[in-house]
Order: structure tokens, then sequence, then C-alpha cells
């Protein structure tokens, strides 16, 4: 069964300049304050590794079956630009995905649109799944659950990135 590419991706506008959302996006530590995975366990265990931001950031989750197991590392982190990094999953299936966050500040830096991009291949029991199950709509709506939580944090101006 040959691999199947695919790209997930979506999209928000943010009334503020891509300086001030870049921060929430390059520190795995500040992901718990608007990812949209981070609440489906409660118990869910991490650990980060390498430096605290940018490249070679390492983060690492483990918990229930909705959270599964994997791991990120930040390859590319263009401030304030782009910021691109591996995904890995150990389960609930196995998968590798490269992430892609794109922010295109307007010309008057008072608003950024941020793009989240997922790119990869699904094979094996992955395009089964696929198959079965719309990955664009189930992912997509993870991303902009995402999305919002990280406007509402970046233009509420009470936390400082």
């Amino acid at each position: 069964m040959s691999a199947t590419p695919f790209t997930i991706e979506r999209s928000i506008a943010i009334s503020q300049p891509a300086a001030r959302i870049f921060p929430y996006l390059n520190d795995f530590r500040r992901w718990q304050d608007w990812s949209p995975w981070e609440g489906l366990d409660p118990k869910m265990e991490r650990s980060y590794s390498g430096p605290e931001a940018g490249v070679g950031s390492g983060y690492h989750w483990s918990g229930n079956r909705k959270a599964g197991e994997g791991t990120m590392t930040i390859t590319s982190a263009d401030r304030p630009d782009r910021l691109a990094l591996d995904l890995n999953f150990a389960r609930p299936w196995k998968a590798q995905n490269t992430v892609i966050f794109v922010l295109t500040e307007s010309p008057d830096a008072s608003s950024t649109v941020v793009d989240w991009r997922m790119s990869g291949t699904n094979s094996g029991i992955n395009k089964i799944f696929s198959k079965l199950f719309n990955l664009d709509k189930l992912v997509g709506k993870d991303f902009e659950k995402g999305l919002r939580q990280l406007k509402t944090l970046a233009e509420s101006g009470e936390v400082e990135p």
C-alpha cells in the first residue's frame, strides 16, 4: 500500500504584531496556554529538552488514550515570521509529520495572519484510518480551536510573551 501525502492547514488574523505572537509558538512551555490538546488529559506527563526556546527545543508528552504520546522538536525559528517543527507520534499510532507556522504581518504591524500547517504521509493503518475519517475535518477543528485560543491570549494583553 503506497503512502498518500496530506496537508492540513488553518489560518486566523490576530490583532497584534508578529513579534508579540511568535514567543507563544517558539517556547513549548507556552503551548499549555493555547494548544487545543493540552486539556485532553489533566494528568498528562510533559518533559522538555534542549534550549528553552527556538531551534533544538524539544517537548515530549504522554497521556491517556485521547492525548497519546509523542515528541516535537523545533527545527527552524525565523523570528518573527516562521517556525517549523518535527512532530512524531508514538501512540495511539506511529506517525511523522512536519508542522509549520507562518506569521504574515500587515504593513502597519497592527495585525498578523497566523497560518498553521501540518503535512506528512498516510501509510499502513494511518492510510486506512484516513479513508474512514476525514483527517482535515478532525485535525482542522483542533487547529481552529488552538488558533482561537492563541488569538484570545495574544490579544488579551494580560500575559506577556
